[in-house]
């Protein structure tokens, strides 16, 4: 592939996580760009610029370009893959050769919206440009062989999507992606405090609720966390005890929306693969993977093992990574 670094992206909706050939997992910070609105000025990109998100005046923008898995500002998913891209391509080889990068994608995508991760890309320095299915780069970065002619099954589920396939041979035999993962699950918060409390909490104390007392599977001990926010009757400052019961009422809905997925592409599996599926189990990668219980609820539903994936969040750029490797003799694996 040339002198140029080698590079995976997982490109998503919550965070940017890049993988180089040699060096492993190098950078990953989340997704999001500040802009002066004035001027269209880039003032910070990644984690700092994470830190201004509802707490910016007017005059600053803390934007997140990627909404739901797909790039939903263009200029600025440019401007941040560059930034990203120029941490981590240094050197002597920087200057005078370009990158080849492979960056994942939804497994359900439109010919506009993979275009425009191509042109991001292209755009941002990159040589050539390789697509890759989010599902299959998590089975891949999962450590599965999916080049044998078995059933595998993965559930990735990221910050904008949920991307489920059942993969022989290298190819999803049937996928499918949901626009429901980790975001739903903190706006499906947001909404249970304030329709049960009359309190406005943000996104980030939402997160925080799902990963500290978040469950989708009856916790074993009872726990609480407290939270503020803004009490929508008075306007002013307000402080309450939240407990995990109460998530698990708040997550029923999206952590539903995902099993019906899943069920659906178990019902669309060849009678062959799925005895495969039962015998290995499903795999779950990506950050929502990681809500407490959610595996312990699958399993009960579904009558299958479920394993989630080691370092879960990482699965799709290590994968996507680790296709680079394999680009040459398995073509099938991306869109070039």
């Amino acid at each position: 592939m040339g002198l140029g670094l080698n590079i995976g992206i997982d490109l998503g909706t919550s965070s940017v996580i890049i993988y180089v050939r040699g060096k492993g997992i190098v950078l990953r910070e989340p997704s999001v760009v500040a802009i002066n609105a004035k001027t269209g000025k880039v003032l910070a990109v990644g984690e700092n610029a994470s830190l201004m998100l509802g707490r910016t005046p007017g005059i600053v923008q803390a934007i997140r370009p990627l909404k739901e898995g797909v790039i939903s500002d263009f200029k600025v998913t440019e401007v941040m893959l560059k930034a990203f891209i120029s941490r981590v391509n240094t050197g002597f080889f920087a200057k005078y050769f370009k990158p080849t990068i492979v960056v994942c994608v939804p497994s359900v995508i439109t010919p506009v919206e993979q275009k425009a991760v191509e042109d991001a890309c292209r755009h941002a320095g990159a040589k050539e440009v390789y697509l890759i299915r989010e599902p299959v780069a998590a089975a891949i970065g999962a450590g599965i062989d999916i080049t044998q002619a078995n059933g595998s099954m993965i559930v990735d589920i990221g910050g904008g999507t949920t991307d489920i396939a059942v993969i022989s041979l290298s190819q999803p035999v049937v996928d499918t992606s949901i626009k429901v993962a980790g975001d739903k699950f903190d706006e499906a918060i947001v909404r249970y405090i304030r329709k049960k409390y009359n309190i406005l909490i943000g996104d980030q104390t939402a997160e925080d609720l799902k990963i500290n007392i978040g469950c989708a599977y009856p916790r074993d001990e009872e726990l609480t966390m407290e939270v503020r926010g803004r009490n929508l009757a008075t306007g002013y400052p307000a402080t309450l005890q939240v407990n995990s019961t109460e998530m698990l009422e708040a997550l029923e809905e999206p952590v539903g929306q995902v099993f019906d997925a899943i069920h659906y592409v178990l019902e669309q599996t060849p009678p062959e693969l799925l005895a495969d599926i039962s015998q290995r189990g499903l795999v779950m990668t990506g950050g929502g993977a990681l809500l407490y219980g959610l595996d312990r609820m699958l399993a009960a539903k579904i009558g299958i093992e479920v394993l989630v994936a080691e370092d879960a969040v990482s699965c799709v750029a290590i994968g996507t990574g680790l296709a680079l490797n394999i680009m040459e003799r398995f073509s099938a694996l991306a869109d070039s």
